[in-house]
């Protein structure tokens, strides 16, 4: 009984001790709890640029001068085997804190006097590197024990050895595994070897002392005996063991890939410390990048110092290849740091075919309805073509595949600048800042400013649009950038997004008209080879020869190349087809050839035209069948066939004026005006002129049959006559032909005779702003006559 208040008494200085101890519990736990930094390492990563397959492309040393690549990819199966094999055998089973090893090392340390052995885990080494590698002192151990189990009661087993991997030093300034592949074996750590991967991990152990440019023999020694012991433990056969055995160490580290440096540079400002992913392909980037370095130093030779190129899968509409520049170079005068894919340059020709589908689709042409290509000015703007000749009348197609101006131009006055300029920007293209009549009819010529970015963007989907399934595709922007996460194919498309101005059939068209644009050297007799490959392509060329465009497609890539100065100085050899063009064909050359773009029946229509014009045919003329857009109206009969009556001689016309009508022998005949047949025939051999009439014939001809062809003014033209450097004011030319080379004209102005003219029609003359009108009379009475406006200073 007496030891009762003992007892009592105990156990109430007992429960005031507990009021204290819990909360001191409580308090260490929160303590050990929240020990853990969050994140777990504060350190600066380098940046780097990967492909799609998350292959190095290249890579920006980190902010304190170390090659240590930010974590993404997962840690290869090899290195973690070979990690745990050397460094910690029972990773997988410990909680951060090994006794078995620990007692070990006492053990093996007491024995020797000395520390020989260390029983630190990879979890502990992990804590051991996010503390900046502290000293190895006995408090500094606990610590790290400490951290490391509560650091297992966090992260898993892989978060851990991801973070090893990540953060481990591999010799000199190489830290984390991928680093590592990349500087010494020049790979991903997941294509390494096992003698390599092997390597890799008895690095971290010893990295001061043990490294490839010193105790290679030890390096080697202590990578053979990992390899035995992963042999011991079945992880490969004897053969590969043995093979392993005899792969040479590396014998310096090797520098990192720089592809798509220009690229890299750009999105690095955004980006630092982080893994950039693109679309791009390295494989394709690696070809065509020494294709760019080939093609050039040939450019470079003649005075030609700046090239770009990229390249776009039409499946996924992903670039695959992006060359900035010819060459990567911070600093000099020929703009080598640029990245020129991105820059406004002169457009030149190549927007001709964007015309071309539009019209296409509008149902204003037909893939041969011809087009007038004759001395033009429109508004005081005169476009030449660029051989400086004129073919009268030309197939729409053709005038795309040869580049011809004036037709060109003259099919925008027809479509209108204001539509073309709307289809441009729903295309993609984001340069044009002005409004559409401050462009005007030279915008198809090169009057705007285009990015080889966004022209890429717009020949792609053309392609794409090709092979689309529904009447109206939407334009898809290309990608360069990895999508994250999964897309659904079938989702509804974005509320911004735009449908093309054109659908599959008439995008169809246009690139296969391109595919006979004529090519350059070698591939110029592509046809007649069966190896050669389907590419529908353009080239362009800007006034004063400062840019030069070829973009191509061979069904499954398009190719965009810009060649030229990045200064703005022109040559003379600075064209799409000298300059752009062999870089582009050398490219698709290393893409392979692949199956051209089939033909999009559901979205075509068989149409009935005139062999000889390419309008509706109307029985007067020997027809054809030719395709066109499924939902297009072309309603434009043949305005160049008729019926002529011609003697029984057939050599000369007759009407029933001067011919009994049983006499006549009728015949459908292709006739051009004489402003536009006097071009046409001196390149068309087989072009039948009208048989004259026969003499008696000839005073009751009907009006329609003028020889008389007014090639310039044209009707209500506007004309600006410049002044010469005297300040006196330029004369005006008058042209005509007529069909009769020896034919006599007279000319009037405002009725006032201004002298005859025979064989060569021309005359100047000085005129005064305002209204005038211009008359020709021949000598069997035909006349002309034509009103135009002369605009003042």
């Amino acid at each position: 009984m007496r030891l009762l208040p003992y007892i009592n008494a105990r156990m109430r200085r007992f429960s005031q001790r507990r009021f204290w101890f819990i909360p001191i519990v409580v308090l260490c736990l929160l303590g050990f709890w929240f020990s853990l930094p969050e994140p777990l390492f504060n350190t600066p990563y380098s940046t780097i640029l990967l492909d799609k397959n998350n292959h190095l492309l290249g890579a920006k040393i980190s902010a304190d001068e170390q090659w240590r690549f930010p974590e993404g990819n997962a840690v290869p199966e090899r290195f973690k085997i070979a990690i745990t094999t050397y460094e910690d055998r029972r990773f997988y089973r410990h909680v951060g804190v090994d006794p078995i090893a620990v007692l070990r090392a006492i053990y093996s340390n007491l024995a020797n006097k000395r520390v020989v052995s260390g029983a630190s885990t990879l979890t502990m080494q992990v804590i051991r590197l996010s503390k900046n590698n502290p000293s190895r002192t006995y408090w500094n151990k606990a610590k790290e024990a400490l951290l490391a189990v509560r650091l297992e009661a966090s992260y898993s087993k892989e978060e851990i050895l991801t973070l090893y991997a990540n953060h481990a030093p591999f010799g000199g300034n190489v830290v984390g595994i991928e680093a590592a592949a990349w500087r010494y074996f020049g790979r991903p750590a997941a294509n390494l070897s096992w003698a390599e991967t092997a390597t890799l991990a008895v690095l971290p152990n010893q990295p001061s002392l043990i490294h490839l440019s010193r105790n290679r023999e030890r390096l080697k020694q202590k990578r053979d005996e990992l390899l035995a012991d992963l042999y011991a433990q079945s992880r490969f056969d004897q053969i590969e063991y043995e093979l392993a055995l005899l792969e040479p160490l590396p014998a310096e580290p090797q520098p990192l890939p720089r592809l798509a440096p220009h690229l890299f540079d750009r999105l690095a400002q955004s980006n630092t410390g982080h893994r950039i992913e693109t679309t791009l392909d390295a494989e394709i980037q690696a070809s065509l990048t020494e294709v760019m370095d080939y093609q050039s130093e040939l450019l470079l030779r003649k005075g030609i110092h700046n090239a770009a190129l990229i390249a776009i899968d039409r499946d996924t509409m992903e670039v695959v290849a992006y060359i900035g520049n010819s060459r990567w170079q911070s600093t000099g005068d020929q703009g080598y740091a640029l990245d020129l894919v991105q820059a406004k340059r002169s457009t030149g020709s190549i927007l001709k075919p964007f015309l071309y589908a539009g019209m296409l689709q509008s149902g204003q042409i037909l893939p041969s309805t011809l087009v007038e290509d004759r001395p033009s000015v429109f508004k005081g703007y005169r476009p030449e073509n660029y051989d400086r000749l004129y073919r009268g009348i030309v197939p729409a197609n053709e005038a795309l595949t040869q580049s011809l101006n004036i037709p060109a131009v003259r099919m925008l006055l027809e479509y209108g600048t204001e539509t073309f300029y709307d289809d441009l920007k729903t295309m993609g293209m984001t340069t044009l800042f002005r409004a559409p009549k401050d462009y005007g009819l030279p915008l198809i010529l090169g009057g705007a400013e285009g990015t080889l970015w966004d022209i890429s963007q717009m020949y792609a989907n053309l392609a794409k649009a090709s092979q689309a399934n529904t009447l109206r595709p939407y334009v898809e922007p290309i990608q360069i950038m990895k999508p994250t996460g999964t897309t659904d194919a079938s989702a509804e498309p974005l509320a911004s997004q735009k449908t093309m101005p054109f659908g599959p059939g008439a995008a169809w068209l246009t690139l296969n008209a391109l595919l006979d644009v004529k090519r350059p050297g070698l591939d110029h007799h592509w046809r007649q080879f069966s190896s050669s490959q389907n590419i529908s392509w353009k080239t362009g060329t800007s006034y004063g020869l400062r840019d030069a465009w070829a973009i191509g497609n061979n069904g499954q890539y398009t190719v965009a190349v810009w060649a030229g100065n990045a200064t703005g100085q022109g040559n003379a050899q600075l064209t799409g087809l000298q300059a752009a063009a062999p870089i582009m064909f050398d490219a698709f050359n290393r893409l392979g050839n692949h199956p051209w773009l089939s033909a999009p029946s559901r979205f075509l229509k068989t149409v009935i035209i005139c062999e000889k014009d390419g309008y509706l045919a109307n029985g007067k003329c020997a027809s054809q069948p030719v395709n066109a857009p499924s939902d297009s109206y072309f309603e434009k009969a043949t305005p160049f066939h008729k019926t002529i009556h011609l003697d029984a001689t057939k050599r000369v016309r007759v009407h029933n004026q001067c011919e009994r009508v049983s006499n006549m022998r009728s015949q459908n005949w292709f006739v051009l005006p004489p402003a536009l047949e006097h071009f046409y025939q001196q390149s068309h051999d087989d072009y039948r002129p009208l048989p004259p009439y026969r003499s008696d014939c000839v005073n009751n001809s009907t009006s329609d049959d003028n020889p008389i062809g007014l090639i310039y003014p044209e009707a209500n033209a506007e004309i600006y006559i410049p002044t010469d450097l005297d300040g006196n004011q330029s004369a005006i030319v008058f042209d005509a032909v007529h069909r009769n080379d020896n034919a006599i004209m007279y000319w009037h102005l405002d009725n006032h005779y201004l002298k005859q003219t025979r064989g060569f029609h021309q005359v100047g003359v000085t005129i005064s702003p305002g209204w005038h009108t211009v008359t020709l009379v021949d000598e069997t009475g035909n006349s002309v006559s034509r009103s135009f406006l002369v605009l003042g200073q």
